[in-house]
């Protein structure tokens, strides 16, 4: 039964796509004299796509909190490639992202569509392109969203916040508000640090296959208040740092 589902998930993702695709792609076109509006829709139709998505792929999702208004920033822990989906169903943003996801199959053509930022993280000298597109959004109107642990975890604790680009709202007096994530396994399967986690050397696609396959999941956000007022990067990092610790739980049980 598992794979049935997780083939028949694969066919509705790939059909849901598309049908976004068909009525974002002339929009665009209509829209391309109106960078505001273009903006605008990239981050609406990316939300649009991420609710549909975190339907097909049977995630129940709770909230406590209120998500910031746009323009904002906000930081949160990082387990799985589901966090960005989790966070575009509550928010719409522009999102961070290694630049490795811009590659992949089907995936990073979406990404690149819509509102995604890269950044290499194996370059420095990306990083200064990379605070203007921050900057650049967040003048738009938009939201953005980065995940300051640089890399994904198992869900067992918040690693370390790497400071740099806490620069773009230091720099120019945004706060900054947190989410942290945690995510339950459906009973009788492989706990969420297994199943929904992805992290270490697990392959994407062996991954979300077995992810496709379980019945459903649990998705919980906890939202922060914003945080403000700190002289260094380093500070700041470290206080959005503190937040995500207060709302966060393991990621280990499993529940009906």
């Amino acid at each position: 039964m598992k794979h049935l589902r997780a083939i028949l998930r694969f066919l509705a993702l790939a059909s849901w796509t598309l049908c976004v695709f068909l009525v974002f792609f002339p929009l665009r076109f209509i829209l391309m004299a109106w960078q505001s509006a273009v903006v605008k829709l990239k981050v609406i139709t990316f939300r649009v796509w991420a609710r549909g998505t975190a339907v097909i792929c049977g995630m129940r999702i709770t909230r406590e909190g209120t998500p910031p208004k746009p323009p904002f920033v906000l930081v949160s822990n990082h387990l799985s490639y589901m966090d960005i989906v989790l966070l575009a169903t509550q928010l719409g943003a522009f999102f961070v992202s290694k630049a490795e996801v811009a590659h992949w199959p089907a995936i990073g053509f979406l990404a690149r569509q819509l509102s995604t930022i890269f950044v290499d993280r194996e370059d420095r000298g990306d990083l200064p392109r990379v605070l203007d597109l921050i900057e650049d959004a967040l003048r738009s109107g938009a939201g953005v969203v980065f995940f300051p642990e640089g890399t994904s975890s198992d869900g067992s604790d918040v690693m370390h916040f790497k400071s740099s680009l806490f620069d773009v709202p230091l720099r120019l007096g945004y706060p900054v508000h947190a989410a942290a994530i945690r995510y339950e396994a459906h009973e009788g399967w492989m706990p969420a640090s297994q199943s929904i986690c992805w992290w270490g050397d697990m392959t994407f696609l062996d991954h979300l296959y077995r992810l496709f396959g379980m019945p459903s999941f649990h998705a919980h956000v906890v939202f922060g208040e914003g945080v403000t007022h700190y002289q260094t990067r380093r500070e700041f990092a470290d206080a959005l740092h503190l937040v995500v610790k207060k709302g966060f739980a393991p990621a280990q049980r499993v529940r009906g």
